[in-house]
């Protein structure tokens, strides 16, 4: 599902690039495929579960660097997407943030590409938690409290006239993480449902003021 979620949002964004004729035909989702299959290749067990590569590095031919050129980020971020969405499936965890970086290889046929894949450590000990803003920018979430409100001083920086200045706190327990608002004006919501304290899993949308992140526990 993840892959097939992947190939429609790519398809969107392109909007008809890839159907036109090219000496290679490549299509992003291969990509997709190949990098999942490297997540479950090099999959180790760990102290909380399997975890999974959280880095892939993406080498294409000159030709399809060309004929990619034009959404070259858009595809790694979509890379990474699809390698947090089989993680979810396949209950990988990672020890750091996602990254894919896509280069050239200069002696690759058009058509053809490599996918390597490893894991990289983060700062922070344990799953890696994140929270995804409506743009798509992610925050990290440390082994300390971080606090979300307006002020620049913030942890996690939220520019809406309904937010509270010290709005609620984020903070590590034994097996996930746990949202306490901070007595806000307008109040913390976990799904729709007003809340003073709750231990959040992946997938789990915090509402604060008009703006709703997405809390992804990897």
């Amino acid at each position: 599902m993840g892959l097939q979620q992947f190939e429609a949002r790519l398809e969107r964004l392109v909007e008809g690039t890839l159907s036109k004729p090219f000496r290679s035909n490549l299509q992003p989702v291969e990509i997709g495929r190949r990098l999942t299959r490297e997540m479950d290749l090099h999959r180790r067990v760990g102290v909380h579960g399997l975890i999974a590569p959280n880095s892939f590095t993406v080498t294409l031919a000159p030709a399809d660097v060309d004929r990619f050129a034009n959404f070259i980020d858009a595809l790694s971020r979509e890379l990474a997407d699809a390698a947090r969405e089989h993680a979810r499936a396949e209950g990988y965890s990672f020890v750091g943030p996602v990254d894919v970086q896509v280069y050239e290889g200069t002696r690759l046929r058009a058509g053809r590409f490599v996918v390597s894949a490893e894991v990289v450590e983060g700062p922070e000990e344990g799953p890696y938690a994140e929270l995804v803003f409506p743009d798509g920018n992610r925050v990290a979430l440390g082994e300390g409290p971080a606090v979300l409100g307006r002020l620049p001083e913030c942890d996690v920086v939220v520019n809406d006239p309904n937010v509270s200045r010290r709005h609620a706190e984020f903070r590590r327990v034994s097996d996930g993480v746990v949202v306490t608002d901070l007595g806000s004006t307008n109040g913390t919501r976990v799904n729709g449902v007003p809340v003073r304290e709750q231990q959040l899993i992946s997938g789990d949308e915090i509402t604060v003021g008009s703006t709703t992140l997405v809390f992804e526990l990897s």
